[in-house]
């Protein structure tokens, strides 16, 4: 099979004659139509996570079809399923034990650890996939599979503030704007400097205010979301939250933290972190992707083109989401 293989962190990926994987029992092996793309894989290509092996094939926002099942198998050949950022956890540590196998010390992660999307074909533990709303599209449905799934487990950290800051207008904001317009509440979305085209979507969408991110927004926010890897974010987002207010950074890395006065958090402020999703976010999130339901505002690339779509991430040029088209022999 072909594959976009990456051999070394701040290099290129490569387009690759592979062998096709074989899938273990308890595992499907799926033939790709879509794989979305997420600002982790740049992080990754960037050299800013450090993935345990090389070479590696990224992607952990798949979309395709079930070719080969173990005979218990709850897919059937032929359906259509997503492969998300989770890709296997050991189910018995305390954090498995207690419904936060998000934390699983042991955790493996689908483009990190095990090969991902962005190639032809790819494997999967079936227990972490998921069964996809029939009425998305194979690009429409590719961001859901992390930009709408951690971004949901974070937006639910907002418990039931009202008045939403989002910081970082990309894939998974605009995916989580359309929810909190459904819930009836207020978004204001800070962009980087002079990026008309996400303020405008964020408008579009229903945002009541965007701008940039150095601005200050009109009113003090209940809460806010950091989708931007960037640290200097965080004390503008406390100065932007009203007493008691939450400040959640939703990316898996983030540059560092610079330091700021302990005012900033004083008034019971709250300042955490989410880290990847579970099954049962997944769950949660595609029935209220399926009620509203969520558009996602695509920018689809060749197969052979994913290189151009992370310099067109990294250079902030993708207005919503990126989603890789893979082009299969036939199976």
């Amino acid at each position: 099979m072909r594959a976009m293989v990456l051999n070394a962190p701040h290099t290129p990926l490569q387009l690759e004659e592979v062998a096709t994987p074989k899938p273990n029992e308890g595992q499907i092996l799926i033939k790709v139509k879509t794989c979305a793309l997420c600002r982790t894989d740049l992080h990754i290509v960037d050299g800013e996570l450090s993935p345990p092996h090389f070479p590696l094939i990224l992607g952990h926002q798949i979309v395709g079809t079930v070719i080969e099942k173990d005979k218990k198998g709850k897919f059937k050949i032929g359906q259509r399923i997503g492969v998300p950022w989770l890709g296997k956890t050991c189910g018995h540590c305390s954090f498995c034990l207690s419904h936060r196998e998000n934390l699983c010390e042991v955790a493996q992660f689908t483009g990190y650890h095990l090969n991902g999307g962005f190639a032809e074909y790819c494997v999967a533990d079936e227990r972490f996939c998921f069964d996809l709303p029939e009425t998305y599209s194979d690009e429409q449905v590719a961001p859901l599979l992390c930009g709408g799934l951690i971004g949901f487990r974070a937006f639910r950290m907002t418990g039931n503030a009202k008045k939403l800051g989002f910081y970082g207008f990309g894939s998974s904001a605009h995916i989580l704007l359309q929810i909190a317009k459904f819930q009836k509440r207020e978004v204001y979305a800070f962009t980087r400097m002079g990026d008309k085209a996400a303020q405008d979507l964020a408008k579009m969408l229903g945002a009541v205010w965007a701008g940039s991110s150095d601005e200050a927004p009109p009113t003090l926010l209940d809460a806010v979301l950091i989708f931007a890897p960037v640290g200097e974010l965080v004390p503008l987002a406390l100065k932007a939250i009203n007493k008691g207010g939450s400040v959640i950074c939703a990316g898996i890395h983030m540059s560092d933290i610079p330091s700021f006065p302990y005012r900033l958090i004083y008034g019971e402020r709250i300042l955490r972190s989410v880290a990847n999703l579970t099954r049962e976010d997944g769950e949660e999130f595609f029935k209220i992707a399926a009620k509203i339901p969520i558009h996602t505002h695509v920018t689809t690339y060749p197969f052979e083109e994913v290189n151009k779509a992370l310099t067109d991430l990294r250079e902030g040029k993708i207005t919503g989401s990126a989603v890789i088209k893979i082009f299969t022999t036939p199976s």
